[in-house]
Order: C-alpha cells, then structure tokens, then sequence
C-alpha cells in the first residue's frame, strides 16, 4: 500500500471513529403515513399531506421556519409600497431541477395556474388582483383590497416553472374532482431542497438531496423513501421491525408500546387542525336520505339536533384516548384571531336533541347518507362510526360510507354528500383563512371553495371581506369574533375537536414537529 493510499483509508478509518459528517455516508429515512400523497402536482388537491411532502420539493415565495413564523424563500424580501401594492425581490440564482433559472414570470404564470380551471388551491390567491414585473427578480402584487396578511397567508402557494409547464402540457393542474392526470402528476421539477427520484402511486414515492439548492442544508439524508401504509398494525409492525424509521400518525394505543421500546421515540403535540362535520344546506332534497321533496338540514333546529346529540367528550376519551382537544370554534387557540370567550360547545343533551327534531317535523328522526375517509385524519372511521350510533339514539339511521381519501376527496369536493367528516388547518395561521375557504359563501375566485354544505350568511361574507383588508388588530379581531359568533348561532357546522400529533421513530432519527404536520426534510437527521 502506497503512502497517499494508506492516508487515504485512515483518514476513512477515522471518519467512521468519529462519525461520518452529513452526506459522508449513505443515510436513508424511510417514512411511512396512513395515505398516499394523492399527486405531485401541488395544485390538484389542498391535502396537508400533500403540501407538506410537495413542500420539500416546491416552494413558495414565503415558507414557514421551525417556530411556524413567516420566512423568505423564493423572496428574499418584501414590503408594502401602497395599500394594496406589495414589492417582493426574488431571490437570484436559484434554478428549477432541470437547470432552468426561475424568474419573475415563472410567479406570474404559476398565479394564473393556481387560480385557473382544475386548481384547488385557489383560496391562497384570491386576494392578489395581478401581478406586475419589475424586473426579472422584482415584482408587485397586487391585491384587489388591503391584505396586511398577504405574506404568511401564500406560504404553500408554490412556484412552478412556465417553461417546465408549457413544455409538458401541464399549464393547467388536474382536476381531482375528475380524477384526470397530466405529466406534473406523477413528475416535478420545483427549486426545494430535494428532487423527485421515482415515484409509485400507492407504492412508494422517493426524494434525493438537490445539490444545487440555494440554501444550506440542515440534514443529512442521501435518499428519502415515501410508502403509504393502511394498517395501523402493520405500519406499528414495521416501524418496530425496522422496515421504517419514522411512521403517523402513531395508533394512540400503541403510543405506551412504542414509548416503552429502547429503540424509538414517540413525538407527540396538539395538531391545529380541527376536525367538524358539514351539512348540505343548498339541495332542495338531500341526497341519501329517505326524507323525499325537502332537505332537513335547512332547518336549523336539525343540525342543533345533530350538534346536541353527539357526546364529544366520550369520543374524546373512548376513541382518541383523551389525546385530543374539544373545540367550539373552527380554528384552534394557536390561530391568530382565536377567541377562548367564543370556544363554547353546545351541550351534549340527547332529550333536546329529540325534541328539536320532533319540533322540525321529524319525529321519528330520519335517514341520511354521511361520507368519511378512513385513511385521512387519526381515527377517522371510528370517529364516524361513534358519530352514527350516537345519532341513532335519537332515531337518525346514518348510512356510514368509509372509505379512502382518494375516493373520499374527489366525492366531497364535487359536493356528492349530505353529510360529512373533514379536517382544516388554516395555512396562514389566521382566522381568515377558514372563514373565507369553509364560512363564505361559495362563490369566484376561491371563496368558499370548501364549504361544501353551501352555507350561506351575506353578514359573515361582508365581515370575512373587511376581515381581509383590516389592519388594526384590536378591529380585527372584534369581527372575527362577530363571524364567528354567528357561526356558531346558525350551526353552520358541528365542530368536534383539534386532534393530537403523534410521530413514532427510531431514536436515530431527529425531525421537528411543526403544529401545522407538515414534514420537511431539510431538518431532518439520521445518525
């Protein structure tokens, strides 16, 4: 052995002593969630899930850090030059995943992609009126009113490349409500800190590092493998076999078997998503039900009824294992413009749930289809089930269909359903993000494009309006309490609670919890 070659395996000797520094060596993590990410287009479909992985390979103008504060991204700064004009800089230098420079029109066509026909996220640009190039690394946006949020509110909104898009025929996203596909749907090619490797719908979906990120990595993974497990058993089986190292959510009664096991570690938080139940309160007659020529659900004393009848509180400590947190309202204590005075429920009281259906000409109770996923939210199907034999008690037959998001989503969206379980985590972190997508009238450009009962109050959509363009905070936050205390006098919905965050992993693995569940990579380690 020659002398430089016999420094040369030392020196690897040594690093292996010591422990190899990040990309030394080759270092995988392989996580596994209860779904599938439904596509890689980060327009078919606002799923957490799906922004969340997409966000590791996308990114937006601003992003989030490990506090959930508002930080730059593909801008590197911005300010508000007129009440509705904001000057955002982009950052120079950053390339697309295959080699194109990303400038100022890719922002402008990726708006008039998110907010054109098939996108789902077009509650994030709604307020933006245009937007105007300055340069090719300087724009304005511009908002139809005052948007004092508009910077933490288009966190997920991400940028896609023009040239990418028009190349592949994918200018416009997929419509999930169709369950069409184009080329940005198995494929991406976004500016993040890791690249699209291969992917298998339903199989496995694989990242690798992206070498040529602007920013600095903060992980140490070569290779990130993605698979979708079902079975709760059989994910917790392989987390403990080490098939995987890191896995949610954790069955909240396997949390103990987990936490008591030396090899792993169990993170557990509050998630800000509330879960609730939605109503069809449009169709003239519901459909799945046997009451003919009417729909119950305009009737607010039916879903009072439906409200008082269910017992939170034993779902809370039967089904979520006293993990979750019952809520009156539909945004969490974590969300700016929350208010602990409004976070009331209605009491559980199945004799006045009896008697407010009999009232409404239901005397006997009647029968209605509700749809849930099974593979989407902790404990979704039993929760539906709990839900279905506490309405029976005061004579309402639910005809229960369970099934997976990627049946359930397509459904809800298009409004195929009367009655429903759905889950909300507001992007921006503020009020006004589930007032305009779930309180709002239905109507253009993203607002109430997933209130999808159809609920409608002229008094709360002008309040979600002067909501937006308030920017003294005490104001603000009076009339987000007033849409809210209306709300919750109509029953617009029935909220049930904000549910528990809870990762299993091996305790090689270090990865920060954001309260939002959104994963990314760049943070994460294996040791």
């Amino acid at each position: 052995m020659t002398a430089p070659v016999r420094a040369l395996a030392l020196a690897a000797l040594l690093l292996l002593a010591a422990g190899a520094p990040f990309h030394a060596r080759a270092n995988t993590l392989r996580v596994a969630d209860q779904g599938d990410v439904m596509s890689m287009d980060p327009y078919m479909i606002n799923e957490a899930l799906l922004l969340s992985f997409m966000g590791n390979v996308y990114e937006g103008l601003t992003g989030r850090g490990r506090k959930l504060e508002t930080t730059a991204e593909l801008a590197t700064d911005w300010k508000q030059t007129a009440p509705t004009v904001w000057r955002f800089n982009l950052r120079r230098g950053v390339k697309f995943h295959d080699g194109t420079p990303f400038t100022a029109d890719d922002v402008i066509f990726s708006l008039e992609r998110a907010r054109g026909e098939g996108s789902d996220v077009k509650t994030y640009v709604a307020p933006i009126k245009e937007i105007r190039k300055v340069d090719s690394h300087a724009i304005d946006i511009v908002t139809h009113e005052p948007y004092p949020i508009l910077p933490q509110a288009i966190s997920v909104w991400y940028i896609l490349s023009k040239q990418w898009c028009e190349k592949n025929n994918a200018v416009r996203p997929v419509d999930v409500r169709k369950g069409t596909e184009n080329f940005a749907s198995t494929r991406a090619n976004g500016t993040g800190p890791f690249r699209l490797k291969s992917r298998e719908p339903g199989v496995r979906t694989v990242l690798q590092p992206n070498p040529e990120w602007w920013g600095k990595p903060e992980h140490n993974l070569t290779e990130v493998v993605f698979t979708p497990i079902s079975n709760d058993a059989t994910r917790v089986a392989a987390l403990l076999s080490g098939e995987i190292d890191m896995m949610q959510p954790v069955p909240l009664q396997d949390v103990p078997r987990l936490q008591g096991n030396a090899a792993l570690k169990v993170a557990q938080g509050g998630e800000i998503r509330t879960i609730f139940l939605g109503m069809d309160q449009k169709r003239d007659e519901l459909l799945g039900s046997n009451v003919k020529g009417k729909n119950p659900f305009k009737d607010r004393r039916v879903r009072q009824a439906f409200y008082q009848a269910i017992d939170v509180e034993a779902i809370r400590a039967r089904i979520m294992r006293g993990a979750s947190r019952p809520t009156g309202l539909l945004i969490a204590p974590e969300v700016q413009g929350f208010s602990a005075e409004l976070n009331r429920r209605l009491p559980f009281d199945p004799e006045a749930a009896r008697a407010l259906l009999a009232e409404a000409g239901y005397p006997g109770g009647f029968e209605v289809a509700m749809n849930c996923p099974n593979d989407r939210y902790v404990n979704d199907a039993e929760i539906c089930q709990a839900i279905a034999s506490m309405l029976a008690k005061v004579g309402v037959r639910i005809n229960l269909a369970a099934e997976t998001k990627t049946l359930w989503f397509p459904r809800v969206l298009r409004r195929d359903t009367a009655f429903y379980l759905f889950g909300w985590v507001p992007a921006s972190q503020d009020a006004h993000n589930a007032l305009f997508a779930l309180v709002a009238t239905p109507g253009e450009a993203g607002q109430g494009q997933f209130n999808l009962g159809a609920y409608s109050n002229t008094r709360i959509d002008q309040l979600t309006r002067q909501i937006a363009a308030e920017a003294d905070m005490g104001k603000r936050s009076g009339l987000i309490a007033e849409a809210f205390r209306l709300t919750q006098e109509d029953v617009a919905y029935i909220p049930l609670h904000q549910q528990p965050l809870t990762w299993g992993m091996k305790k090689n693995v270090d990865m920060v919890q954001l309260a939002n569940n959104f994963n990314y990579f760049r943070w994460a380690t294996v040791k």
